[in-house]
């Protein structure tokens, strides 16, 4: 028997939606970086982008376990001296409700470039309209992305 790897040109990526209203963050997460990178396909090669397309809707209505949605701290550096700012959960949910999935996303993925084109795939939109309707973006099944009540 053969192990067979696909090569760059072979994969078929499709859109899928993911609706993350009532989900907990971190759970949501782990489900949207398994499929934007790959794993839930047979066709899975480790150093190829062969994921699927996602676009995430209601990230406004997103829920945090416990009190992490007052505890939990968002830090970002203004690249001056001193310049280290910090953010709440609960502000950054408020004003940029699409930075916390992307955020939690983004922890992960790999530390690499790869995650850099990965990441590229991902569409978040904090209410339920979004703009990529002309893609006809297909509900992901409910196997990957459980409740979480």
């Amino acid at each position: 028997m053969k192990t067979s790897t696909i090569k760059n040109g072979e994969h078929n990526k499709k859109w899928v939606i993911i609706d993350a209203k009532d989900q907990l963050v971190g759970r949501l997460a782990s489900d949207i970086s398994r499929v934007l990178r790959g794993k839930h396909k047979p066709t899975f090669t480790p150093h190829l982008d062969c994921g699927d397309n996602v676009v995430v809707i209601n990230a406004g209505k997103v829920r945090f376990s416990g009190n992490k949605i007052d505890q939990k701290v968002y830090y970002h550096h203004t690249g001056y001296i001193g310049g280290i700012k910090a953010t709440s959960a609960r502000n950054m949910l408020d004003k940029h409700p699409e930075r916390v999935i992307f955020k939690a996303v983004k922890g992960m993925l790999p530390k690499n470039k790869l995650s850099n084109k990965i990441l590229k795939n991902l569409r978040v939109f904090a209410g339920e309209e979004h703009t990529q309707k002309a893609q006809a973006p297909a509900e992901f099944p409910q196997r990957i992305v459980g409740e979480s009540k």
